[in-house]
């Protein structure tokens, strides 16, 4: 029998009357690429959409309460085992916090009817939470990237061999005992050019587009989507402390300095995007963690972008102070975006109060000296919708602070923002913040990460109480926002027993 690798997404968990959207991180299509490029028959498998022996209508559109109270979405246990039962090693990223459960759930399921399966995990909540993972199976769990430890993972394996010490990097299990490997960095990629192609084309595309829930963006009624993600770059300049990428720039952390920043090329960038293009994608989703962390090339390559023909939606990397130059609106910048086909662009504000943006934020922008009312009008001017997010709720964040900051989203929807959203500060595991909540009684001891509810105020004795805090972002988001915007999300509900959206206005 041929040696095989199935890369898992676990069924989805979401609270109740929220919108499940299914997973399709990049970590995958890049693993496999990896796979594929050393010649290893490798598939992906997402159980939260199911293939094509899945009626999406079943898997997708129905789901199950789990005892938490969360809801499960995806296909049976049966159909998890039945997907991997000729697959010698089974990889499951964790990189989310909320989904803990179901990535554990699944490890339990798949030792109990496959023990002798080489069942590997990373992502940066594996990594933080290593024991937890051993305990529900997980033979291995890798620290760091791993597009070349995973090829040297699947050789030994292939070849009969567990003793995994000279991988570098990971951590597994022999004979009881928890076994660290070499904790250098020879397995990172510091030239980005020679990642291996990420093997898109693995993934359910036609099912994710058949479903259209996308993980950001603002699209039409009836528009057709055809998405995909992709990175042009790798780690950040900035080190904000609610961000895993801060606790990621030494060589004595678990991951090794992989939040270097570090860029592909134009020509490679140029290249992924035509092999998207091939593949029938024509919204793209740039996931940098900072498009412009290097502002000189971030021009270059959106100047060879023009005239691709995609839709680019930027989520997360374009920061306020790559759109300034010297405190007032870089025209310049703005204008390329619009003109290569960027069409949202949300500014993480974080928070309106010098103190926090200093502490917590990387005192990454100056919102003395930043003409912000220009941006907005500038953006606007060149077609792009420009949504602000704010943060509030940091540990010892005062109401002073907090009212601050919901009095500047305010003034800055004055000047033309189309949205403002106002986020509850998350404590991550593998996020300096973390580690201050724990350490200060902000988090008990024994906190489960993926009880986060990313519309709850998780933290405790903070100066602000939790429930004033909800009660604080609810307000803002009804008072801020239009009545249009309003209304929409607020009767949008979702239906567990037919999956259907409702909109009451």
């Amino acid at each position: 029998m041929n040696f095989k690798i199935a890369l898992l997404y676990p069924p989805e968990q979401n609270w109740p009357d929220t919108m499940c959207k299914p997973n399709g991180s990049l970590a995958y299509p890049m693993l496999a690429g990896a796979l594929l490029e050393s010649g290893f028959e490798v598939k992906i498998f997402d159980a939260c959409v199911g293939n094509e022996k899945d009626d999406l209508n079943e898997v997708f559109y129905k789901s199950s309460t789990l005892p938490s109270g969360m809801m499960r979405t995806g296909v049976s246990d049966s159909r998890i085992l039945e997907e991997i039962s000729d697959c010698d090693v089974i990889g499951m990223t964790s990189i989310f916090s909320h989904q803990e459960t179901m990535v554990l759930e699944t490890a339990r399921l798949i030792k109990k009817h496959n023990p002798e399966k080489l069942l590997v995990s990373g992502g940066v909540n594996a990594r933080n939470r290593i024991d937890k993972f051993f305990e529900a199976g997980f033979d291995m769990i890798c620290l760091s990237e791993s597009e070349k430890t995973i090829i040297k993972i699947c050789k030994l394996f292939e070849n009969g061999n567990t003793d995994f010490s000279d991988v570098p990097r990971v951590v597994f299990k022999k004979d009881g005992k928890k076994i660290y490997g070499k904790m250098d960095n020879s397995d990172i990629i510091w030239n980005l050019d020679e990642l291996p192609m990420p093997a898109w084309h693995l993934l359910p595309n036609d099912r994710y587009w058949s479903i259209g829930r996308p993980h950001g963006g603002h699209f039409e009624e009836g528009e057709e989507l055809k998405y995909a993600s992709m990175v042009t770059s790798m780690g950040c300049p900035f080190s904000c402390t609610y961000c895993h990428i801060a606790g990621e720039k030494s060589d004595s952390s678990f991951s090794g300095p992989i939040g270097k920043f570090r860029i592909k090329s134009d020509e490679r960038v140029i290249k992924e995007l035509e092999i998207l293009k091939e593949l029938g994608v024509k919204q793209i989703f740039i996931e940098d963690d900072s498009l412009l962390g290097k502002k000189k090339r971030g021009i270059r390559l959106i100047k060879k972008m023009i005239g691709m023909g995609f839709d680019i939606l930027d989520v997360n990397g374009v920061n306020i102070i790559h759109l300034l130059k010297e405190g007032q609106p870089d025209i310049e910048v703005i204008e390329l975006l619009a003109e290569a086909g960027f069409r949202d662009i949300a500014l993480p504000f974080e928070s309106a109060n010098p103190r926090i943006i200093e502490k917590y934020c990387s005192n990454k922008w100056d919102i003395k000296r930043s003409n912000v009312t220009g941006l907005i009008e500038a953006c606007k001017k060149y077609g792009l919708r420009v949504a602000g997010n704010f943060m509030i709720g940091y540990p010892d964040e005062t109401l002073e602070e907090v009212m601050n900051t919901v009095k500047y989203a305010k003034e800055r929807k004055q000047d033309g923002l189309d949205a403002c959203s106002f986020f509850l500060v998350l404590p991550l595991p593998g996020t300096p913040i973390f580690e201050q909540a724990i350490r200060d009684g902000n988090l008990p001891r024994d906190f489960n990460p993926d009880r986060l509810h990313w519309q709850k105020a998780n933290m405790l004795k903070t100066p602000v109480p939790a429930d004033q805090l909800e009660q604080i972002r609810d307000e803002a988001w009804m008072s801020v926002n239009s009545k249009n915007l309003v209304n929409y999300k607020k009767d949008m509900r979702v239906d567990f027993n037919t999956g259907e959206i409702h909109n009451d206005t």
